[in-house]
């Protein structure tokens, strides 16, 4: 019989925070500390940051796989962690921007936060482009951290029959969120104010 007893203990971890982070993220989004009575300086330094950060994500991964095709599991495993720790920086910096600074419109050229018609017209369909890789990203950001943990779990468990199960669906879509990450920034950041 299977020793589960490591996964056992973390899946109510695991779901909690699948369910809390993207629920205390749209909460978070949705505050501006200035609307609630803080004065502070809009933290507007942080979006090439974050973007550098997913950019950083994107290329521990690519090395982690390759070490772990390798055959070197402590490397891969640092590789990894220091994966997850890039991940959870971005958030927290992706966060502190949204609650201090004003969201920034895609094709908004005159920084005014309204998309005027000829603003509009002047990007065109990279405007759906933007969207579309927008929204994939989102959801699959949301998506990818339940299976990043149980990834992690199970590695920490030495399942690692099960954690390359789930490893080769996490890596590509983790992989595409934080390439799409720098993409975005890359797409809105002409627009920022």
């Amino acid at each position: 019989m299977e020793d589960n007893t490591i996964e056992k203990k973390y899946n109510k971890w695991i779901v909690l925070l699948s369910v809390a982070i993207p629920l205390v993220v749209v909460l978070l989004f949705n505050v501006k500390l200035k609307d609630v009575g803080f004065d502070v300086t809009p933290l507007t330094f942080l979006p090439p940051i974050y973007a550098g950060i997913n950019g950083l994500t994107a290329i521990l991964l690519v090395c982690g796989v390759r070490a772990i095709k390798k055959g070197n599991r402590q490397l891969h495993e640092r590789l990894m962690k220091t994966a997850i720790g890039c991940s959870v920086a971005f958030l927290a910096m992706y966060v502190a921007y949204h609650m201090t600074t004003d969201s920034t419109m895609f094709g908004d050229i005159n920084h005014n936060n309204i998309l005027e018609a000829s603003e509009k017209e002047a990007v065109g369909s990279l405007r759906m482009v933007y969207f579309i890789i927008l929204i994939t990203h989102i959801i699959l950001s949301i998506i990818i951290i339940p299976m990043v943990l149980i990834s992690y779990v199970r590695a920490l468990a030495e399942r690692f029959d099960r954690h390359r199960k789930i490893a080769r669906i996490t890596y590509p879509i983790w992989l595409y969120v934080a390439v799409t990450g720098v993409v975005v920034y890359l797409m809105i950041s002409p627009y920022y104010a």
